[in-house]
């Protein structure tokens, strides 16, 4: 059983594109917040989709998120 866990756990996290509001929800920050860490470099940068249209990779969202919980601890 034990090995099973281990895999699961050990599986590839999948990239999406999270939309703004996805990553609002996520971190607990509005707009104008997330573009002020992102232009200090403390926050994932957003990729652009269209002419005005950005998201962010989700994996770099849950990894930076995962960062400041352990700054916590």
């Amino acid at each position: 059983m034990s090995s099973q866990t281990t895999t699961a756990t050990a599986a590839p996290t999948e990239h999406r594109i999270l939309r703004r509001a996805e990553v609002e929800a996520r971190t607990g920050f509005k707009r104008a917040h997330i573009y002020s860490l992102m232009k200090k470099g403390k926050f994932p940068k957003a990729l652009r989709l269209g002419v005005r249209a950005v998201g962010w990779d989700s994996v770099e969202i849950e990894q930076w998120i995962a960062d400041r919980l352990k700054e916590r601890a």
